[in-house]
């Protein structure tokens, strides 16, 4: 594993932690400053933009019924100063499917754009790419 791949995880698992510790700013730091970033939540249309993404964290993680949730199967790729992670987000009793996007900015990978939904059932079949 690489140096950027290892530090590609950690970003990830600073974004789980900051969910589940409900810290608004820890989850502000992790999200660029310099390029458009997206949201798209479970059920929910896409969000665009910096302001209105973090809008929809505060609006998560300042519920009284913010889950818990962690991350398995946490697959990397990283090609130059873009990243991102495939992992199941085990919330609840539901397991959802997530693509993290990372860019490489001022030093560090931060997030460009997040999306969650169901996961297939476990007898489904599968496409892999070799």
């Amino acid at each position: 594993m690489t140096d950027d791949e290892r530090a590609v995880i950690q970003a990830n698992a600073y974004f789980y932690e900051a969910f589940c510790r409900q810290d608004m700013k820890r989850m502000e730091s992790l999200w660029s400053e310099k390029e458009l970033v997206t949201v798209i939540h479970p059920g929910w249309p896409a969000v665009y933009g910096r302001e209105n993404v973090l809008d929809t964290w505060r609006g998560i993680l300042e519920s009284p019924g913010s889950p818990d949730i962690t991350c398995a199967q946490v697959s990397v790729s990283v090609y130059d100063k873009i990243a991102f992670v495939i992992c199941t987000e085990k919330l609840f009793t539901e397991d959802l499917a997530a693509t993290n996007i990372f860019v490489f900015e001022n030093g560090h990978w931060r997030l460009v754009h997040h999306q969650a939904g169901p996961a297939p059932s476990s007898d489904s079949s599968s496409m892999t790419m070799n």
